[in-house]
């Protein structure tokens, strides 16, 4: 009887880890990422980091890095409405934040190679 209410309350424990592993694992990113899906917050980092570059180098004009700075503060904006939402932020709301941040980031590679700002090259 004590080994039947062992394995009872061990198996209890499984199903209840199951559930709480599944909430915690990151939704799948469906871009065209190498090493899987990246958060919300690692990737408003790194498209920062892509527009200071751009400035840096000069590949970027001024007038571009307003302009896209002003797309990423609206997108960051979105997030924070979405996440104030009554569920809080849903994988829809996420999918929706995910192709907004690929747009994004297509727009900082297109404006930094389009040789606009380039100087003497």
């Amino acid at each position: 009887m004590k080994k039947f209410s062992l394995v009872l309350a061990g198996l209890g424990i499984a199903a209840a880890a199951v559930p709480a592993a599944a909430i915690a694992a990151p939704a799948p990113h469906f871009a065209s990422y190498q090493g899987g899906w990246q958060n919300i917050n690692a990737r408003q980092a790194k498209l920062e980091a892509r527009i200071n570059q751009g400035i840096r180098s000069g590949s970027l004009t001024r007038a571009e890095a307003v302009r896209l700075r002003a797309q990423f503060r609206d997108l960051s904006r979105l997030e924070a409405r979405y996440r104030a939402s009554r569920p809080g932020l849903t994988l829809a709301e996420r999918r929706d934040l995910d192709r907004r941040f690929d747009a994004l980031s297509a727009r900082i590679r297109f404006e930094k190679h389009d040789r606009q700002g380039y100087h003497g090259r």
